[in-house]
């Protein structure tokens, strides 16, 4: 998937520069058992040469005895994501690759040079459970070879980056409550994602759903879509409890390729909180849709309508055949 950063490399020039930083926040810090802490993921580059980043593709590996558990981007200055921040418990490796349009150019005045953040990782250390061997000590999480920063001079070219990871002092102690900053976070956290838009896009002649939202606060959890078809005569509130949300990733491939079903997509942050947008039937497919039942209901009236001559033909050859037989019986009498 790596090949595909180079769709964020937007092709406007700027003075090229080399001096990006890649570091984590704090660098380092000490836990006792079962504590976690947030490392930021930060970014800075050479403002004095005008140096500009658009693209990041960043590897962190970490040491076997620490352990991360989530990662956020609600505060993150990337829009765009062409590779969700991924953590890989069997290599030991975390993962991502965003951008940003025009690129990031350093900070701007009233900035704390806090604005930077590219990815929040919460770390824990091992809990007494785990218990002796190498999960005591010092640990790390650190930048791979495999990382690199793209400068926004129109060629994607590779910007020398220095890279700056994080230690870890992990103590035997226990202490008198348990750090958790994202249960914190999650629990302080009552604002929903943004507002957001979705729309419809055909790709490789089938229809797909593309939306997407942050969340400043604690992060998107997941997404969920649900396609009301408006053909089906049995309808059902899409807030009911056994409503059929299915979650899923953008883009999404619409199950009602017709376009004729009102489609929601709901994004869930970690603290549960919520936002929907709403996207419509196509007018040109409810046109096809109503076109369609018009012709149904000519189609059925023309066969009512020979169904109907047929049984007139019948009644009359009948009635012809009786006022015959009538007539026959008369001249027989006479």
């Amino acid at each position: 998937m790596r090949y595909c950063i180079g769709i964020l490399l937007f092709f406007i020039s700027t003075q090229v520069a080399y001096g990006a930083t890649l570091y984590m926040d704090p660098n380092s810090a000490s836990l006792n058992r079962g504590d976690a802490v947030k490392v930021s993921v930060r970014l800075d580059t050479d403002e004095a040469a005008g140096e500009c980043i658009n693209a990041v593709d960043a590897v962190i590996s970490y040491s076997d005895n620490i352990i991360p558990v989530d990662i956020s981007v609600g505060k993150s200055i990337f829009p765009i994501w062409v590779e969700s921040p991924f953590i890989n418990k069997a290599n030991r490796t975390i993962s991502f690759a965003g951008g940003i349009p025009n690129g990031y150019c350093g900070r701007v005045q009233g900035d704390p040079n806090l604005t930077n953040t590219l990815v929040e990782i919460y770390f824990r250390a091992p809990g007494l459970q785990v218990g002796g061997g190498s999960d005591r000590g010092s640990a790390f999480a650190q930048f791979t070879e495999q990382s690199n920063a793209f400068l926004n001079d129109g060629l994607g070219t590779n910007a020398q980056l220095k890279t700056l990871g994080t230690s870890f002092i992990i103590s035997d102690n226990v202490g008198n409550e348990i750090i958790d900053p994202l249960s914190g976070e999650v629990q302080a956290d009552n604002i929903p994602p943004e507002e957001f838009s979705a729309s419809v896009e055909s790709i490789d002649n089938k229809w797909f759903l593309i939306f997407n939202t942050t969340d400043k606060q604690t992060g998107i959890s997941h997404y969920e879509v649900i396609e009301e078809n408006q053909r089906e005569s049995k309808l059902f509130d899409f807030g009911a409890a056994n409503a059929p949300w299915i979650e899923t990733k953008s883009p999404y491939l619409l199950k009602d390729q017709s376009r004729n079903s009102i489609i929601r997509v709901r994004a869930i942050d970690k603290a549960g909180n919520e936002s929907i947008t709403t996207v419509p039937v196509d007018d040109s497919a409810r046109g096809y849709a109503g076109l369609t039942f018009i012709m149904a209901l000519v189609s059925a009236g023309v066969a009512v309508g020979l169904f109907l001559l047929l049984l007139l033909y019948f009644i009359v050859r009948k009635r012809k055949r009786v006022a015959t037989l009538d007539l026959d019986l008369e001249n027989n009498l006479e």
